[in-house]
């Protein structure tokens, strides 16, 4: 068997290699994705007897900067939000908003009536109401146990 003769500091060097990797994969990349000017907007999508609900988180946004289209059972939004007019990058100390183009999409879990999509926009919030068609409500009836 062969002696290893322990140095204190070969661990501390693979010790700051290792932190090294965990910040460049967690921060590096998030950072790039905000310089790059593309940004992903939260949203939450829930179903009711009637409906099927969408809402985006979408602050700082002009109403005729978003646009949603439906195409067969996709619906995407799109949008952008620009930085602040008249000012420079290289004006900033610090940007922590996102800035720039995005785009989601979702696939609807059931058929809707297109003709009675509703979309609204308030207090940075965008909410489009998608019902369902009739086929697709759920009905609810008892079954006898024999």
């Amino acid at each position: 068997m062969a002696i290893i003769r322990w140095d204190p500091f070969r661990d501390l060097l693979n010790l700051q290699e290792k932190m090294n990797r965990l910040f460049e994969d967690s921060i590096i990349p998030r950072q790039e994705l905000m310089y790059s000017g593309s940004w992903i907007p939260p949203v939450d999508i829930y179903e009711t007897d009637d409906e099927i609900v969408l809402r985006a988180e979408v602050p700082g946004l002009n109403r005729k900067s978003i646009k949603v289209e439906l195409d067969g059972n996709r619906l995407s939004i799109k949008g952008e939000r620009k930085l602040e007019k008249g000012l420079k990058e290289e004006n900033y100390h610090r940007i922590e908003r996102s800035h720039g183009v995005f785009q989601r999409t979702f696939s609807l879990p059931t058929e809707i009536v297109y003709d009675n999509v509703n979309a609204a926009y308030q207090n940075g919030v965008l909410e489009i109401k998608l019902p369902k068609t009739e086929g697709c409500k759920s009905k609810q009836f008892k079954v006898k146990i024999s």
